[in-house]
């Protein structure tokens, strides 16, 4: 399963790279158009810091950071005993998005993103949705199914 794991994260690589493509291809930084109104826009941007615009051209970090979380992700990948698929998919979604945005980073300095939605102010990209719905699978793996939760529980029920 952990092979189809990782090739699953190469697809996400993918599919974030293939959606750049598009729009840096298509379209210059710093312009967009509509797709729902006041709702959903495609507006490109070169973003060099992190969520909300922070941590401005820290390219070095993002770099270094990514690649050591990538490593232990997949580390654990393989040898984690319990996973189930909360534990499975937030490998996949968190590797898949991270070297995304990373090729992003080596490549360019900076990371493509283009997705805006009227509710949620930052633009963000596919690789943002699959490192953002990994971590969410990985905190309900955490609290629901893994060791870390039953070994809480046992000494919450001993005082």
């Amino acid at each position: 399963m952990a092979i189809i794991a990782l090739l699953l994260s190469a697809a996400a690589v993918a599919i974030d790279q293939i959606l750049k493509l598009l729009v840096t291809s298509n379209m210059q930084p710093n312009s967009g158009f509509t797709v729902i109104k006041g709702f959903f826009s495609i507006f490109y941007i070169q973003n060099r810091g992190a969520a909300f615009g922070m941590l401005q051209n820290q390219r070095w970090f993002f770099i270094v950071a990514t690649l050591t979380v990538s490593i232990v992700m997949i580390y654990a990948l393989f040898k984690y005993k319990q996973h189930n698929f909360f534990s499975y998919a937030a490998v996949t979604l968190i590797v898949g998005g991270g070297f995304g945005n990373l090729i992003d980073r080596v490549l360019h300095s900076y990371v493509i993103d283009y997705i805006y939605a009227s509710f949620f102010p930052p633009i963000f990209n596919f690789a943002d949705c699959c490192v953002t719905v990994g971590t969410v699978f990985l905190i309900i793996h955490i609290l629901f199914y893994s060791d870390l939760n039953s070994d809480a529980e046992k000494v919450i029920r001993t005082k």
